[in-house]
């Protein structure tokens, strides 16, 4: 994928190139990856060289970045799975391959997001949602059935002692309040299937995650 645009940030306008990442990308990630998941995000999850190298080595098309006047500023990142060998019980760990992605099946029927991260000063020029548009456009593209990804729910601990995890994915839903992450991915046009316990090991969202679905338009049958 190779595409130029223009966004615009505080009014200003930014040309962007999204395209995927390549080996000599590698620095430029890290620090993509150190600069928008700062503590008390696990260090031990971000990425390293030798996972992106597993990356570009087993689905390439799924490794985008958002580059700007050489600096890198976004990222995503997916794999395909058959849904059917995970469920909606899973772990980041187990369906990621610990990231790196070893268990990309090229025969899936799911484009599953292993990871999406924006540069924190550039968060208010929609990279976000356009590197969401273009995974959406991969899974069109290779005729795939959906793009999952499980989304982290950082404003939890707030509301743990009130709400269960699927009662505040539902209030995030209805827009009763509001999570910076679940309300971004409902803008992207995401729908919540279910909520994941002891996703991913973070304090934040107490180890839940919300599986967030988009379907293929192309492939989906109308409801009977």
């Amino acid at each position: 994928m190779y595409k130029k645009m223009i966004v615009f940030l505080d009014g200003k306008p930014l040309p962007v190139i999204i395209r995927n990442y390549t080996k000599q990308d590698y620095a430029g990630m890290i620090a993509l990856q150190q600069e928008s998941f700062p503590p008390p995000y696990p260090e031990e999850l971000l990425w390293n060289e030798e996972q992106l190298a597993k990356h570009l080595d087993h689905f390439p098309a799924g490794a985008l970045c958002v580059e700007t006047e050489g600096r890198i500023i976004g990222s995503m990142t997916g794999l395909i799975v058959n849904l059917d060998d995970y469920g909606h019980s899973h772990t980041w760990e187990t369906i990621t391959d610990n990231g790196y992605i070893r268990n990309h099946n090229p025969e899936g029927d799911t484009l599953y997001v292993a990871d999406l991260c924006v540069s924190p000063a550039f968060r208010k020029a929609g990279i976000g949602k356009w590197l969401m548009q273009s995974m959406y456009e991969t899974v069109v593209f290779l005729n795939l059935k959906r793009l999952l990804g499980a989304g982290r729910m950082p404003g939890y601990h707030i509301h743990a002692e009130s709400l269960t995890p699927k009662q505040y994915l539902e209030k995030a839903v209805l827009g009763e309040l509001r999570d910076p992450v679940l309300t971004f991915l409902l803008r992207c046009g995401r729908m919540p299937i279910g909520v994941a316990s002891n996703y991913l090991d973070d304090e934040e969202s107490l180890g839940n995650a919300a599986l967030m679905e988009w379907r293929n338009p192309f492939l989906e049958q109308p409801e009977a």
